[in-house]
């Protein structure tokens, strides 16, 4: 985990963490967002950085999050910030550009979706509208995927906001193919519990069994990962 702050003189909390696990990469975005935000920038190089400083540091507004650094697998990360941190603003920065994933980044509460190719003003553009209130997608994007829009994933977005944060992380473990003992063991919870969170989990997706849960889950969230046939583009 590492940490970027601007000199002393000027330092205000954090309010942005980049997440992602190419070194140069984060340097390039943090030097491109130094023209725009001030205050400290917070970088972390692994899903479980990332999920430690939203914890640290609860003045967090704002996300760049890498849709395949390690302990990230797909969209779970997004789901996981969006119903653990509602508060927080989150923006995929990603080499994949497939319609589909885009999509369902924005249907499960993505801010925005920067492609890694994208020029310094349009990632001045993203956050500058994110922290406006509004999405925000690159130009050629824009049109495909408002055609790509799938009520599917709309709707299984919001059933997903309807888990507690508990509740999601015993989803997340059932989609791992974990028993309720071992549930139990990983949250350290008694096993009652557990399967008090999976009958709420069934009920809330509308699923007859945990294997159908888990199915959906990875399903929904799968994002092909094209991001290791090419290393990320300077901005």
């Amino acid at each position: 985990m590492i940490q970027r702050s601007t000199p002393a003189d000027s330092e205000i909390p954090a309010k942005v963490i980049i997440a992602d696990d190419h070194p140069l990469f984060r340097a390039a975005l943090g030097h491109a967002l130094a023209a725009t935000l001030k205050g400290e920038v917070l970088e972390a190089e692994s899903f479980a950085a990332l999920q430690n400083l939203l914890l640290q540091h609860p003045q967090i507004e704002l996300v760049f999050l890498d849709l395949n650094m390690p302990g990230n697998q797909g969209l779970t990360g997004l789901t996981a910030i969006r119903n653990q941190f509602p508060d927080v603003l989150v923006v995929i920065v990603s080499a994949n550009e497939q319609l589909d994933v885009v999509e369902r980044a924005m249907s499960f509460g993505a801010s925005a979706y920067v492609p890694k190719s994208a020029p310094m003003p349009d990632i001045v553009s993203a956050v500058e509208t994110v922290l406006g209130g509004d999405n925000w997608l690159p130009a050629h994007l824009q049109s495909s995927v408002l055609a790509e829009k799938n009520s599917l994933h709309q709707e299984f977005a919001r059933k997903l906001g309807q888990l507690t944060p508990q509740q999601f992380k015993v989803l997340r473990c059932i989609a791992d193919g974990l028993l309720n003992k071992q549930i139990a063991y990983e949250l350290d919870v008694q096993e009652t519990t557990i399967k008090q969170h999976v009958s709420a989990i069934l009920r809330k997706l509308g699923v007859i069994n945990r294997t159908q849960a888990g199915v959906l889950f990875h399903d929904m969230l799968r994002a092909d990962d094209e991001e290791a046939l090419s290393e990320p583009d300077s901005l």
